[in-house]
């Protein structure tokens, strides 16, 4: 069945679309302060398939995502009561947990490892919120963070470039069942060692 390769078309193609830096703007703010699908998934596609705005897409995802972690860092100064609930619900109550602990013991490091790293950026720019971390600090861990991340997937997708568009379109189905497998591997793992 190819179904991952027909999705990878599609996303390529969603990619190319005139609008695609709105969305990409959109989504880089939305994953800062509440929303689960991060920015990468719309950056790698449309930096492979316009390798020559890839600085630019960075650069847009870059400042999006850090004005939507200021949004977070307001949610978490003035709305934690309303979110809190939110994050039991949507299982980050422990990664907020986690977070406050990050912060008591690296402060500026441990947003900054936040926005580099695949760790939801949401719960720690909310976390910084609550615990009313310094917030011109605040903006530069976020922004160095984002930075590196999405310049890094940015110059590595275009510097595969339609090569690397082919070849992963070759190999797309392969790549995507070998993905759910191992996502179902980590399932039964993780229930058989639950009580």
């Amino acid at each position: 069945m190819k179904i991952f390769s027909s999705l990878y078309r599609r996303a390529m193609s969603w990619s190319r679309h005139p609008h695609a830096p709105w969305y990409l703007g959109a989504l880089s703010f939305a994953e800062a302060a509440f929303f689960p699908v991060p920015p990468d998934v719309m950056l790698a596609p449309m930096s492979m398939a316009q390798p020559g705005r890839a600085w630019r897409f960075a650069l847009l995802a870059t400042l999006a995502s850090v004005a939507g972690g200021v949004l977070g860092y307001l949610i978490g100064t003035f709305a934690f009561d309303l979110v809190s609930g939110w994050l039991h619900q949507a299982g980050y109550y422990d990664k907020y947990l986690l977070a406050r602990e990050w912060f008591d013991r690296w402060g500026f490091w441990a947003i900054f490892l936040a926005g580099f790293s695949p760790i939801p950026y949401k719960v720690f720019t909310i976390t910084a919120g609550v615990i009313s971390m310094n917030f011109p600090l605040f903006l530069v861990a976020s922004f160095i963070g984002r930075a590196s991340r999405f310049f890094l997937v940015a110059v590595l997708m275009a510097w595969g470039g339609a090569a690397m568009e082919e070849r992963l379109h070759r190999y797309m189905d392969w790549i995507g069942w070998g993905v759910v497998a191992l996502v179902a591997l980590g399932l039964l793992v993780y229930a058989s060692g639950s009580p």
